[in-house]
């Protein structure tokens, strides 16, 4: 099974992601704008939090706050949960459901080189059991 590097090299390790003085509402500009449900939080080029619309709908909307005069500091999810670029996609996967995540930040020696999504380990996932599955096929028929 491939690793986190080997996936990022596959898709691209394009990341999004907003300063961490930007307000709720650059960041949904910023979402809407690339198709995304979530964006990285920096400080300084470090990771500092994550923002995604599950943020958004429990932090802002539910407590009656406005998107532009909130800060993304406020309402971001600060504790993020991270993986190393060797961690396996079925490590990914794990973690991923087990914490009830949806993206995944891969640092290399504390350095973001990327993130992965649940769909991207989803597809990964399909992709290797197809693999397999054809190569059992070949393997029952030679």
């Amino acid at each position: 099974m491939k690793t986190a590097r080997q996936l990022l090299a596959q898709k691209g390790n394009q990341t999004l992601s907003v300063e961490i003085s930007a307000s709720v509402y650059d960041a949904l500009l910023t979402m809407a704008e690339h198709d995304v449900g979530a964006l990285l939080v920096m400080n300084k080029g470090k990771l500092a939090g994550i923002f995604s619309e599950r943020d958004y709908a429990r932090s802002v909307i539910l407590k009656g706050l406005s998107s532009k005069q909130t800060s993304i500091t406020e309402v971001m999810s600060a504790k993020v949960i991270t993986v190393s670029p060797d961690q396996t996609v079925e490590d990914c996967m794990n973690l991923m459901t087990d914490k009830r995540i949806r993206h995944l930040p891969v640092l290399d020696q504390g350095k973001l080189i990327g993130v992965l999504s649940i769909g991207d380990l989803v597809k990964e996932t399909i992709a290797y059991q197809r693999f397999l599955i054809e190569q059992l096929e070949k393997y029952i028929q030679s």
